[in-house]
């Protein structure tokens, strides 16, 4: 097999698909997802019923992310962190489920951990197109895309891909972005990245967002990964702020606390 001439024909079908349209799309003409109340409280969405009151650290995250984003008028947020298994996609969603409750924003969440997707499967959802579909313009917006409630529409894609970073790096990629959000009217687009220190899908990725959230494991994420990443991110000035995920704690006083 001649791989130089393989990869040849690939890059050439790559850089010829049709681009995304930046017409703007219709939110309602997106597919509406049925979501399982039950499945997101098994899955630490506390943000989606707000029964548990874990969802006040979103509420308050989101005015943090709200108060940075107006100050100096950035629209794309990347949610990292410096290995797997910290929890960030569960924190994308959360925040993104608060931020939509704000009702005049338009939120976008979008799985770009190509090699352990899991935003898709958090919420049960079986899409027919997958992230790389939507890329490389096999797909349509409206195709790819669903919706909770009015205003939050979820990019989630049902399957893994083994090589990401050269799609994810490439400039065709970051010019989909740019329409997708044009066509959306979004006022913020949460990426959920891949982990920073395991390859460089992430790394190549970073000029595409204007902010990134770290975030890292209690007991499990070291000082030195979350220096390092810290770091890293705040040399390219997109550094939004460190969460940190998994802490034990104790009852709190406002448990029992209603909004």
């Amino acid at each position: 097999m001649d791989l130089d001439a393989e990869m040849t024909e690939q890059s050439i079908d790559f850089l010829n698909v049709e681009p995304l349209s930046s017409n703007p799309i219709r939110w309602a003409g997106i597919q509406a997802l049925v979501v399982d109340a039950k499945r997101m409280a098994r899955n630490r969405i506390v943000s989606y019923e707000r029964t548990d009151s874990a969802h006040l650290a979103f509420d308050m995250m989101r005015t943090k992310v709200l108060r940075d984003a107006q100050a100096t008028g950035w629209h794309s947020l990347g949610i990292t962190s410096p290995t797997a298994s910290c929890g960030k996609t569960t924190i994308a969603l959360n925040l993104a489920l608060s931020l939509a409750r704000q009702e005049d924003l338009r939120i976008v969440l979008m799985d770009l951990d190509l090699r352990r997707p899991r935003l898709a499967r958090i919420l049960g959802n079986n899409p027919d197109f997958t992230t790389q579909d939507l890329l490389s313009a096999r797909c349509s917006i409206e195709g790819f895309f669903t919706r909770i409630g009015s205003n939050l529409a979820i990019g989630a894609s049902p399957e893994s891909m083994p090589h990401p970073a050269e799609l994810l790096h490439n400039k065709l990629t970051s010019q989909c972005l740019q329409r997708l959000q044009r066509a959306l009217r979004a006022d913020i687009v949460i990426y959920d990245l891949p982990p920073m220190l395991v390859s460089d899908d992430c790394a190549g990725f970073l000029p595409n967002v204007d902010r990134v959230m770290l975030v890292a494991a209690a007991e499990a994420s070291t000082i030195a990964e979350i220096d390092v990443c810290e770091r890293e991110l705040s040399e390219q000035e997109k550094l939004l702020g460190v969460v940190l995920n998994k802490c034990r704690t104790k009852e709190s006083q406002y448990d029992n606390y209603q909004s």
